[in-house]
């Protein structure tokens, strides 16, 4: 990136964009990095930053963390809370169109030695088990009134169904249910692109990803968190919504466009549309958008269960497979959060970032209050990932929120020029690390050099004192939509 000379490093691992940067910023911008991240973003990601400082009832700082990179309206890695009662606004492109993408970790009682024998037989049974790749339809088929019931009730209706435990929503963000949710607020056809991806991957960056752990860096966290011994095998899913909250956040923007006529809005952006959150607009995509977060918890929790089915397989006997946490990293929510020293309920959008609640947090289970709460943050498929912990200083600075990932480097259709798909496949497996694929385009767009660092932007948080380390994973195989 060219030298900015309104941005200001603060603080090691922190850039401030003053408000001289734009006319119309409301608050300053503030980048999360080191400097050799920052150097590598592009200057997309400045210019939509300072454009989020624009938007009405912004508070403190417009965020964005060191996986950040140029996204829709927001960076990817984008942190805004907004003051309804300063018309503070609900944005899509703050949200992102895969509403509740996400990610879960699980824990397994199974050994790297114990499973070595059967990895790539047991990849391919998940592969033919989980449905990825375009256009993939679920295992689970529901009825019309059954997928209303999924949108309002999120991973309770699979709880009452067989496919979830009461253990599973303790270690699921916000118990797996986004209580506002209104089915009414959905369109026909977002209904019909989603009643039937319940069990899906779907494509693009998602996985599922047999890992074992590398690394424990805080045994007290890791041990309530379950997990217990290096080579201990684990496993991550990461999917949201699909073309289910891709469709709602489609059908909102085109309402948004006429709400900031109505409501006198202006943006520097039209892929910023907005509403206030308390007008009818967006009240309305408020709900709307929690049935699809509702969907995607429940799509990745019948994913689980289907892991469980094959391990049950494969093994010929009960293998303890238990969800360690599952975090949301598209969404919005009203959170409480001071500022100048009052409690305020805030909403705070987070798009490819997650929440890093701290311990003692009320909105967390008892199982987490000593710890805070647990973050998932995935790499790239041919580097680790991690499990984190939240901070009171990520409550203090940051709105409670952190990175979600490695972050892209590179765009999709220049990792497509550098390297096949099979070719990627098979250096891979010389690595040790078995891949099946729905699209070899698409898995060569995940190629690991197309990602940044994952190391740099976890030492980042760490240094910045917003993450607290506890855990490392390594990928043993992979399947990618």
């Amino acid at each position: 990136m060219e030298t900015i000379k309104e941005i200001k490093q603060i603080d090691e691992n922190i850039f401030e964009i003053s408000q001289d940067y734009k006319k119309g910023m409301l608050v300053p911008g503030r980048i999360y990095a080191s400097k050799k991240l920052l150097s590598e973003m592009d200057k997309g990601v400045i210019e939509q930053v300072t454009n989020v400082a624009c938007l009405p009832g912004i508070q403190k700082y417009s965020l964005c963390m060191p996986d950040g990179h140029y996204g829709y309206g927001f960076p990817i890695g984008g942190v805004a809370a907004f003051d309804p009662e300063q018309n503070g606004i609900i944005s899509p492109g703050g949200v992102g169109f895969d509403i509740n993408c996400g990610i879960r970790s699980i824990s397994t009682n199974l050994t790297l030695k114990e499973l070595k024998p059967n990895i790539k037989e047991f990849t391919n049974l998940l592969f033919k088990k989980v449905p990825s790749g375009v256009g993939s339809k679920g295992f689970v088929r529901l009825t019309k009134d059954q997928f209303t019931e999924v949108m309002e009730t999120g991973s309770k209706w699979c709880e009452k169904n067989g496919y979830a435990t009461k253990e599973d929503l303790e270690r699921t963000e916000s118990s797996g249910t986004i209580p506002w949710a209104d089915h009414s607020k959905v369109s026909d056809k977002a209904f019909q692109r989603g009643f039937s991806q319940m069990g899906t991957l779907g494509s693009g960056n998602h996985f599922l990803e047999l890992q074992y752990v590398s690394e424990i860096y805080n045994k007290e966290s890791a041990n309530i968190f379950g997990i217990h011994e290096k080579e201990q095998v684990a496993l991550m899913v990461h999917c949201g919504s699909r073309g289910f909250g891709h469709q709602i956040g489609t059908d909102y923007l085109k309402i948004f466009d006429k709400a900031m006529q109505k409501y006198n809005i202006k943006v520097p952006d039209r892929e910023l549309g907005c509403a206030p959150l308390n007008s009818d607009e967006g009240q309305d995509y408020y709900k709307a958008m929690a049935c699809a977060a509702n969907m995607a918890f429940a799509n990745r929790q019948v994913i689980l269960h289907r892991i469980r089915e094959c391990f049950k397989e494969i093994f010929q006997k009960e293998i303890e497979v238990n969800l360690v946490y599952d975090v949301a990293h598209n969404i919005a929510k009203l959170e409480e959060h001071k500022i100048n020293n009052k409690i305020k309920k805030l909403i705070v959008h987070r798009k490819g970032a997650t929440r890093a609640f701290s311990p003692n947090n009320k909105e967390l289970t008892n199982i987490f209050q000593k710890t805070g709460q647990p973050i998932v943050l995935g790499g790239s498929m041919e580097a680790s990932s991690y499990l984190l912990a939240g901070t009171q200083k990520a409550m203090d600075e940051t709105f409670g929120s952190t990175a979600h990932g490695a972050g892209r480097a590179m765009s999709r259709t220049k990792a497509r020029e550098q390297i096949l798909g099979k070719d990627l496949q098979k250096q891979m497996e010389a690595k040790g690390i078995y891949v099946q694929t729905a699209s070899y385009e698409g898995l060569a767009e995940e190629a690991g050099f197309a990602y940044k660092d994952v190391s740099e932007v976890i030492s980042t948080l760490e240094k910045a004192g917003i993450s607290k380390l506890v855990a490392r994973f390594n990928p043993l195989s992979n399947i990618k939509g």
